[in-house]
């Protein structure tokens, strides 16, 4: 009898370490799947409803911004102005240049920028790099080292009319009274303007290029003389060279005092 109750407690031990060794079974076999999806780290396994539209709608929702930075910083606007101690500095343009070589293309960009200090001082430069903000740099820095000094009259217009020609652009330009404002188109307003100018007229003639416009412009100001450095080159007062215009002497004192450049 002992030995019939030791064997049924043996075998009643065994059948219960069996029943807690085995796993749970899922209700259902859809849950059986999800439940051993989330245990194996299978991303190739379908998960929740939940988790999949969150997932979808966040890559939606990233690239969308994405998309809307892009074009944002694509748009570069030509007519950049900046000012840094005093300086004026427009970009009139930027050129984009493609060379051919093994691999397929290699872009360059190659810009034309127009500094100034708005008191008499200008100058412009151009440079060349792979991305477009170190051509302007170089163009920028190749600019404030060949600044010229223009003479200007009341400091707003110019002394008297001139001329200018680079290669195929001819430019004329004009002294103007007070309130006209600048009359100039593309490439020639960047110039007046980072001069200083408040009142001229000008007309381009024969191109459109900007580089060409640009250096007939310059040869026209490099022409500009005022009273002052015409009467120190002849060992005169500047009143003597107004009044041969049948100014009268007081007149022609008045408007030498006047004349501050």
């Amino acid at each position: 009898m002992m030995a019939d109750e030791n064997k049924n407690e043996a075998t009643a031990e065994t059948e219960n370490a069996v029943t807690l060794e085995q796993p749970a079974i899922a209700d259902t076999p859809s849950e059986a799947a999800e439940t051993q999806s989330a245990e194996s780290g299978d991303p190739t396994q379908p998960r929740g409803r939940g988790a999949r539209g969150g997932d979808r709608g966040g890559n939606r929702g990233g690239n969308r911004e994405g998309g809307r930075g892009r074009g944002r910083g694509d748009r570069r606007d030509n007519r950049r102005e900046e000012e840094d101690d005093g300086i004026i500095e427009k970009l009139v343009h930027i050129n984009r240049v493609s060379k051919t070589v093994k691999g397929g293309k290699r872009f360059g960009f190659a810009a034309l920028v127009v500094v100034g200090d708005g008191s008499g001082r200008v100058g412009f430069g151009h440079g060349k790099a792979r991305e477009v903000p170190e051509a302007i740099t170089k163009a920028t820095a190749s600019a404030k080292k060949k600044m010229i000094r223009v003479p200007l009259k009341e400091g707003r217009t110019l002394h008297h009319d001139g001329k200018g020609r680079f290669g195929a652009g001819k430019v004329n330009v004009r002294s103007a009274p007070a309130g006209t404002g600048i009359i100039a188109g593309g490439p020639m307003r960047a110039v007046f303007e980072s001069l200083g100018v408040a009142d001229v007229v000008t007309k381009s003639v024969g191109t459109s290029n900007p580089y060409n416009m640009i250096r007939a412009t310059f040869a026209a100001l490099q022409d500009q003389t005022s009273p002052k450095s015409v009467a120190q080159r002849r060992g005169k007062k500047v009143a003597d060279l107004l009044g041969r215009g049948g100014a009268s002497e007081a007149e022609a004192e008045a408007d030498a005092a006047a004349i501050t450049e």
